[in-house]
């Protein structure tokens, strides 16, 4: 239970290959031809076995034989016979390759696989290959060189080409899996197995869809948090939504969604084939960015200049040597040297000078990453300065890559760049975006260590009220809210507003006005019109009584005669907000297929498709997510002291996103939002005008399943009396939980870390530990008890501090209808009834999740664990795979 459920699919001991009769190649189709030639053109480490569906023999022959993956390559028709030969064998996985087969016939395969409980890569797959093992289980071409990069693609002519450019650039992998329409093992459990799997420390993938939203990000953001991970996605340009009803709908598009996606999961997006290289190129070298600083050394200012252009055009910055670090290298280069900004040798520079800048810029902590560009110079060995890069690259801890201009004179030096694994680039740009790159992995790693809860710790909002407009809206048969519903919505999330009062006629307007104060704002109210300003329904300024009545007629008798057909309720009065150096900001939300809700934000106004400025993030929101957001947009620049006005209340402005946040999270009818403009300035921020559309919720749509990811799951937290006196804290783990979890494990008794671990580890290597304490929380929980002490310091000042005490878990099975679980307490806790409550903490999630079984291992030997079990009502079997374990099991 301890290995991957697709290890007998990557990692089979025996192989059975259908592929039509071995000794009549002209009975086979051909792709049997190329993957039998893949399949025996090297030593596969396994056993394989080759098999006839017509010739095999009775069921008693097939009896002796046992696989633990079928590799299949026939026609459709005789792929499903296979299929049941194959469940018969017991086949744990099985792979069809070849193309054409379609979506009727592979629901036939699927059903076939499932029934007989197999994982099924397939059909219309191209096959994978494992380097390590020997098995080129494809028809991509020949077995890739050994790496530690892996690739996962959904089309089998890119799979080819990267395969051949890794060849003639002295890339290797781990895995490449080549994927096809109609698989049923898809893009989310090839990235669970590669996220788990030890010869994989990088991956890169090709994508062009994906079919759950929830599924893969779960796997993605599981494959991030232990290794980089870089994603091409191909349809990056789509056609407008001319169904959108709100600003928001109609600007934002499925691609800017899927950036968004893909920042949160903590992966980086490349835009280009070339980029996808150029990246690979760097995370076979193994680098590990931790910042976006990148120092430019160079021999020539021009192509220096290029490089640090380009790091500002991307966002980077440009990294600049300490003044400690410029007076003790200054002395060791050349007089003409210039230091300042870019690290400029001069044309002098000699190997030995490179040698003494890089390992400078490498020791200097304001530098994240260096690149070397070196120009051909009369006189310099371009290979000696090659070979002293490669001499300082082990020392460095640093990404270190290197751009040498020319062709020529600098061949030499490119192959000694190659034999140490540098990554080498023709153009500065094409480096610098290298480095760009695997340096956004940094960035969006701190996104992805974000776990929000729904409901943020602002004042709590009326969300039954909310829900009850909703409700009432929808049963009128309506999705678009009115200005009056819109803004009601907003003030029950405790969204400032600006005073709305509708006026029915005329006279009702004039009154309304007055009361307010002048000067006012009139807007047509009718649910029938998305944007008010195109049908001539907006006055602002307005000043006196006469006006407001002049205007009320007119904009009814303009509105009826624009859009005949429209309701018409009447007229909203407001009293214009009196920011004269208010910034007008639009927050809104859009509902993607299928990542679901998405939060944007950026300039609002009556030009807002013109400036087209967003930034998007999903939901749920933190402080730091709401931040980031912000800074994203490029009305951000404008947000701080500028041309005379004060900065803006960030804090106000933050909390209307934690708010916007709340409702998606808590009101899943929500489909399209515009709250725009906001005014904002020093003092606050006012929400001038909102449209909301809806519509009913899915019948899913519980537990927020309606979101992409799943919020911190607060509601599980509980208080629970210690026995022997005091009282712990049940509640679900997250990633700031990681040094407590360090202490537990350090602090357990050997006796106690074997019994968990099945090993002597003594501390939790730090994948292992993040892997522990960033989850998703849709498909595994973690429950800690945390146990508070109070204690006096020095200083006579009463610290609290909190000590993580037992742990439960579990993961669900591939079955999606069962779960692993595992338990640790801490010694000097145990017999104080921790582990009970734990334990029935973690079952009451899993039941309340839907799975009906739950399941673990327990060492024969751990007889307070198997007392514990049966005392809870686990049954308790022996595991057949091995007798050291015992397997206890209850149905939930």
């Amino acid at each position: 239970m301890d290995k991957h459920y697709l290890t007998p699919l990557f990692l089979p001991e025996t192989i059975a290959v259908f592929a039509g009769k071995t000794d009549d190649p002209d009975s086979q189709i051909p792709q049997a031809r190329s993957l039998i030639n893949a399949l025996t053109a090297q030593r596969f480490s396994g056993n394989l076995v080759f098999l006839d569906i017509h010739t095999t023999g009775t069921l008693a022959d097939l009896a002796q034989t046992r696989a633990d993956l079928a590799i299949i390559a026939l026609p459709p028709a005789e792929a499903i016979a296979a299929l049941e030969v194959a469940g018969r064998i017991k086949c744990k996985a099985a792979l069809v390759v070849g193309s054409g087969t379609s979506a009727d016939m592979a629901g036939d395969m699927h059903r076939v696989a499932r029934r007989h409980g197999m994982h099924l890569l397939g059909p219309n797959s191209l096959g994978f290959q494992r380097p390590r093992a020997g098995l080129n289980a494809s028809v991509v071409g020949p077995l890739a060189a050994v790496g530690p990069l892996a690739l996962v693609s959904q089309s089998g002519a890119l799979t080819a080409s990267i395969l051949d450019w890794a060849s003639q650039n002295a890339v290797g992998f781990s895995t490449v899996v080549s994927l096809g329409p109609n698989t049923s093992v898809d893009i989310a459990q090839v990235l669970d197995f590669l996220a788990s799997d030890a010869q994989t420390h990088s991956i890169v993938v090709y994508m062009e869809g994906i079919s759950s939203a929830r599924r893969f990000m779960s796997a993605l953001r599981a494959a991030a948090n232990a290794k980089p991970v870089i994603v091409l996605k191909a349809g990056r340009k789509q056609a407008g939504n001319e169904a959108a009803q709100t600003h928001s709908g109609a600007i934002v598009g499925s691609d800017d969604v899927f950036d968004a996606a893909l920042r949160r999961a903590g992966a980086v997006r490349v835009r280009s084939f070339v980029e996808l290289f150029s990246a690979s190129k760097c995370l076979a070298s193994r680098y590990r960015p931790v910042g976006k600083r990148l120092a430019v050394v160079t021999n020539g200012g021009g192509p220096g200049v290029l490089a640090a252009d380009w790091v500002s055009e991307i966002s980077l910055e440009l990294g600049k040597l300490a003044p400690d670090t410029i007076a003790s290298l200054k002395p060791l280069l050349p007089a003409l040297a210039s230091l300042n900004d870019l690290i400029d040798l001069s044309e002098e520079a000699t190997a030995e000078h490179y040698r003494a800048a890089i390992d400078a810029a490498g020791h200097d902590k304001t530098v994240d990453g260096i690149l070397v560009v070196h120009s051909p110079k009369s006189g310099i060995d371009a290979a000696d300065v090659a070979r002293a890069m490669a001499e300082l690259k082990p020392r460095l801890g640093k990404p270190l890559l290197c751009c040498w201009m020319g062709d020529a004179s600098v061949g030499e030096a490119r192959a000694v760049l190659a034999t140490a694994n540098i990554p080498s680039f023709r153009t500065p740009e094409a480096a610098v975006g290298a480095f760009g790159n695997i340096a956004s992995f940094y960035q969006n790693q701190q996104l992805l260590q974000q776990t929000p809860p729904p409901l943020s710790t602002l004042a709590q909002p009326d969300i039954e009220g909310a829900r009850l407009l909703i409700e009432n809206v929808l049963t009128e048969r309506r999705k678009i809210l009115t200005e009056m519903e819109s803004k009601a919505l907003l003030s029950a999330f405790h969204i400032p507003v600006t005073q709305t009062i509708l006026a029915r006629s005329a006279n009702e307007a004039m009154m309304i006005a007055t009361q307010l104060g002048y000067p006012v704002a009139l807007k047509i109210d009718s649910p029938d019109i998305s944007h008010k300003s195109d049908v001539n329904g907006v006055a602002l300024n307005v000043l006196n009584a006469v006006g407001v009545r002049d205007i009320y007629n007119t904009m009814i008798q303009a509105v009826t005669k624009a859009q005949p057909g429209a309701r018409i309720n009447g007229v909203t009065i407001q009293k214009m907000a009196r920011n004269k150096r208010g910034r007008e900001i639009c927050i809104g939300l859009v509902t993607d297929d299928p990542f679901g809700p998405v939060i944007a934000f950026g300039a609002g106004g009556t030009m807002i498709e013109l400036i087209d400025d967003r930034a998007m993030e999903l939901p749920p929101l933190n402080q730091f997510l709401a931040r980031r957001l912000i800074d994203r947009s490029r009305v951000a620049e404008t947000l701080g002291e500028w041309r005379g006005a004060s900065a803006v209340d960030m804090d106000a402005l933050e909390h209307v996103l934690l708010r916007v946040s709340e409702m998606v999270c808590e009101l899943p009818q929500l489909r399209e939002m515009d709250i725009n403009p906001i005014i904002v300035d020093e003092s606050g921020a006012v929400a001038v005008d909102a449209r909301i559309v809806i519509d009913s919720a899915p019948a899913t749509a519980r537990n927020y399943a309606h979101l992409a990811i799943l919020p911190y799951p607060a509601r599980y937290e509980q208080i629970w009396p210690l026995r022997g006196g005091g009282e712990y804290t049940i509640r679900p783990i997250h990633p700031d939980d990681a040094q407590m979890l360090q202490d537990l494990v350090q602090n357990l008794s050997p006796e106690s870390r074997y019994f968990r671990f099945v090993s002597s580890l003594k501390e939790l290597p730090p994948s292992m530990l993040s892997r522990l304490t960033l989850i998703d929380y849709d498909r595994e929980m973690a429950l800690v008890a945390i146990h508070r002490t109070r204690k006096t310091d020095a200083d006579g000042e009463i610290v609290e501090t909190e000590r993580i005490v037992g742990v439960s878990r579990y993961i669900t099975n591939p079955d999606k209808a069962s779960c692993e679980f595992s338990l640790v307490v801490a010694d000097d806790f145990n017999g104080k009834g921790l582990g009970s409550r734990l334990m029935l903490s973690i079952m009451e999630e899993a039941r309340d999740k839907g799975l009906a079984e739950i399941e673990g291992l327990v060492l024969a030997n751990n007889p307070g664990m198997l007392r514990l079990m049966k005392g809870l009502g686990y049954s308790i079997k022996p595991f057949p795979e091995d007798p050291d374990f015992k397997l206890v099991t209850h149905t939930l």
